[in-house]
């Protein structure tokens, strides 16, 4: 089954915009996050480019969020661009294991290919992808034993009813 942003926008919106007053959005060049305002009732998830691969990722980023986190643009958490020294972007990749194991998840609950992002094309480092992936799975494992945060939890189940996906087991991450 073809995946199409009007799927994972209509799933996301379905599970989340009444439980939770947020909405999944298509959005330009930047993802972010807005938390609901004056302007706007709703916060919103924006993914950037019409991507479904930016969408599972800014998703996974909100269900990683707690309730006061969610109230900050993008969460209040730092972001360094592309372009990153070694140092940095060790610490990115300690901040992106856990989301992007959530969207490993989500990817895996659709039959979308997942794969890392390092997210450091211009840097003066050569990211370890095997490594960062690695560790991504181990935090995939973990959640497949102990249990996934809630919101993952419950979007992973709708998407694999919407494409007929089976539950997930260790075997599928690898």
């Amino acid at each position: 089954m073809p995946h199409k942003n009007t799927d994972i926008i209509n799933i996301f919106n379905q599970t989340f915009l009444d439980s939770f007053n947020t909405e999944l959005i298509l959005g330009g060049d930047e993802p972010i996050y807005l938390p609901a305002d004056e302007e706007y009732p709703y916060h919103r998830v924006i993914f950037a480019r019409g991507y479904f691969a930016s969408a599972l990722h800014e998703i996974a980023h909100w269900c990683i969020a707690g309730p006061q986190r969610r109230l900050l643009e993008d969460y209040g958490y730092w972001y360094e661009p592309d372009g990153r020294t070694a140092e940095v972007q060790a610490e990115f990749e300690k901040v992106e294991i856990k989301p992007q194991a959530v969207e490993w998840i989500l990817a895996v609950s659709c039959g979308f290919r997942f794969q890392v992002s390092c997210d450091n094309l211009s840097g003066n480092c050569e990211p370890d992808r095997v490594g960062f992936t690695n560790k991504v799975r181990e935090q995939v494992l973990v959640y497949l034993e102990n249990g996934m945060p809630t919101r993952a939890k419950t979007l992973s189940e709708a998407l694999r009813s919407h494409y007929g996906v089976e539950p997930l087991v260790a075997g599928m991450f690898e």
